[in-house]
This record gives C-alpha cells, sequence and structure tokens, in this order.
C-alpha cells in the first residue's frame, strides 16, 4: 500500500485512481512490489500528461516508464512519473546504508565486471553508491574503471579519500600498490588491510556499498561475513559444472555465518549467434536454475556472453551506463531486484495505510 505524506493535486485531479493503479503494478524487476513509495506530488498541467512525483525507499527510478504506462492504461489518462530515492536512514556502517557482497566459488566467471556495472546500474537507478575492491590479491576495479596508476589521497592523517569514477566512489588495495607488483601476503595480514581500507576510507554517505570479494571461501571472506554488517551477498558463477559446485561452496559458507543471499547471477549464460541471433549455451545450460531451486534463492540475471562487456572493460568504461547499450537493461534489471530485495528484508518494513488528503 502506499503512504502519501504530502499530496497537492488540483480539485479536478482523482487521486483514487492512481492510487488503486500504483498498488496494482507488479514487475519481474522488483522482489514484491512497489508498495510503499510516498506520493509527494500529483499535478495536472493543462493538456500535458498528469504528472506524478514519487519518493521511492529502494533504487528503481529506471522502472519508471513501466510505472507510467501501466498507470496510464488503468486511468485511461496519459501520466509523467518522476522518481526520486531515498532509503530509511538505517546505517549499517558509518554512514553506509547497505553493504553487498558479490562473491564467487572460483575465479574466472566475471565477478568483478559484474560487482562494478552493478554499482554503475544503481547509480542509474538514482541510488548514492561505493565499491570496495576486496580482492586483495587480484584488484581489478582499477583497471575497470580506468584508473590504472592512479594514486589516492588523504582526508587528513587517519583518512583515504576514495576515487570519484562518474559518481561512482571507489576504493582499492589496487590503488596502493604498483600495478605490475605481486601482493604476497598471508591470509591474516590480507584481512587486516582490507578491514583497514574499509574503515579508513571517507566514504560518506552511501545507499549501497558493493563490495568485490576474492574468489572462494577463505580468511577474507569470513573477515567480511563476521566483522561487517553486511545486508546480503550476491554469488556470481557461470552455467559450467565446475564453477556451479563452486557456487554451491559460497552459498553454503554464507549460510554458516548468517549473511542472506540475495541471489545468483549466471555470468556468461549464453552467447547470442551473431548470424542466426539463436542464443548458444556454450557453457552448459539450466545448472544455475538447479542451483537456485536447490538453495531456495532466485535468480537476479542471466548475462550473455557478449563481446560488448569486454570491450567496454578494456576501455575503463561501465556498460551499464550505458543506455544505448542494450546489456544496461540486464544490468538495470539485476540492481533494481537487489535494491528491493534489501528494502524487502528489512524488519522496518510494514505496509503503510493509505491516507487521502483533501490539500
Amino acid at each position: 500500500m502506499f503512504g502519501l505524506s504530502k499530496l497537492f493535486s488540483s480539485k479536478s485531479v482523482q487521486k483514487q485512481p492512481i492510487i488503486a493503479a500504483l498498488a496494482a503494478y507488479r514487475s519481474a524487476a522488483f522482489a514484491v512490489g512497489i508498495d510503499e513509495v510516498c506520493i509527494e506530488n500529483i499535478q495536472a498541467n493543462g493538456d500535458n500528461p498528469l504528472l506524478i512525483e514519487l519518493t521511492l525507499p529502494f533504487a528503481a527510478c529506471s522502472e519508471m516508464p513501466a510505472v507510467a504506462e501501466f498507470v496510464s492504461e488503468q486511468i485511461k489518462q496519459a501520466v509523467d512519473i518522476r522518481a526520486t530515492v531515498q532509503l530509511p536512514a538505517d546505517y549499517k556502517f558509518k554512514k553506509i546504508k547497505h553493504i553487498v557482497l558479490i562473491a564467487s566459488g572460483k575465479g574466472g566467471v566475471g565477478k568483478s565486471t559484474t560487482a562494478v556495472n552493478l554499482a554503475g546500474a544503481l547509480i542509474q537507478e538514482g541510488a548514492k553508491v561505493g565499491i570496495l575492491d576486496a580482492d586483495i590479491y587480484g584488484p581489478s576495479i582499477p583497471m575497470l574503471l580506468g584508473l590504472v596508476d592512479a594514486k589516492p589521497t588523504a582526508k587528513n592523517d587517519k583518512q583515504l579519500l576514495p576515487f570519484d569514477a562518474k559518481g561512482l566512489k571507489a576504493q582499492s588495495i589496487g590503488f596502493l600498490v604498483p600495478s605490475d607488483d605481486a601482493t604476497v601476503w598471508r591470509g591474516p595480514m590480507a584481512s587486516g588491510a582490507l578491514t583497514q581500507l574499509l574503515n579508513e576510507t571517507a566514504w560518506g554517505e552511501l545507499d549501497y556499498l558493493i563490495v568485490d570479494m576474492p574468489p572462494g571461501t577463505g580468511d577474507i571472506q569470513l573477515t567480511m561475513s563476521q566483522k561487517v554488517p553486511s545486508s546480503g551477498t550476491v554469488i556470481v558463477t557461470t552455467p559450467q559444472d565446475l564453477a556451479l559446485a563452486d557456487a554451491q561452496k559460497g552459498i553454503a559458507m554464507f549460510n554458516k555465518v548468517n549473511v542472506p543471499v540475495l541471489g545468483l547471477i549466471e555470468n556468461m549464460s549464453h552467447f547470442l549467434c551473431t548470424h542466426c541471433g539463436e542464443p548458444n549455451y556454450v557453457f552448459g545450460k539450466d545448472g544455475a536454475i538447479k542451483l537456485a531451486q536447490r538453495h531456495g534463492v532466485p535468480i537476479l540475471s542471466h548475462i550473455p556472453l557478449a563481446i560488448d562487456i569486454r570491450e567496454y572493460s578494456e576501455q575503463g568504461k561501465l556498460i551499464a551506463s550505458d543506455h544505448a547499450a542494450a546489456i544496461s537493461r540486464t544490468y538495470a534489471s539485476a540492481a533494481r531486484l537487489i535494491a528491493s530485495q534489501l528494502y524487502y528484508q528489512q524488519p522496518h518494513h510494514n505496509p503503510l495505510e493509505i491516507v487521502i488528503t483533501d490539500d
């Protein structure tokens, strides 16, 4: 249901049909539905579409054209819906509202590429986002963001400033260690470095901090799971049996340390033939679906094996930020589903009574 903190409308606008239409909207990109948005304004403007301004409690701005189309059909009147994102002020860590761990059971499944594009997609959805490269031994975020050999600056004696990559705040051990050098550290030393990097970065206020985890189930994963109040984890895998077996171990580990598994992302899911347009399942088919069903978690996305993703990554660009790229919609849908799940799993989530004012 919809909570109406403010409602400004001309007397000619019928409010109840709009409320009913919004309440009826459902989408596969939302975990449950947009049932706690706040209608800030409804404004009629002559022959122009009816303007509806919403405040969303999770990042989902790119869904608004579909919402507007649905509402228009329901009330038989053209509407324009605009939304801003305002998450509840429930901070998990410092001024960070949600920490999301992007993990994989093994390397080479595209975890870092997925993590950074999910972060970029959440920005496109209207959120304030940061990314922490927790892959101490093989940091990829500097390259994926076009920040190779960039040197960090300090806010003061105790805090580093994160890099700003077109609105995405980023921090990585790769900014502190030369790109051609090897990080030869034992597990406890690496875990300590990561904890220090997280604590001593001036993140500011963030809606979501995406953490690109190292592959596997070792010390760093346990440190992040036990010492950091993460909201949940996303497991990235490929359809290949070997990757799925390792993803199974990752799910089991996070279950043991009570970190919610938000779902699976099947990367390199298929390859679209450039000649016939048919999908080719290079690494197998339906493996992630069976794994997700076994553990009762959703499949967040099937990301294809596409040359565009590689080309953007090599240029230090995020394909998720390019609305002209078809794959950007795939990352956007996954980002909205993650954001809505994080909201609906919070204990403060209680449906509100519908309040209609005469203002």
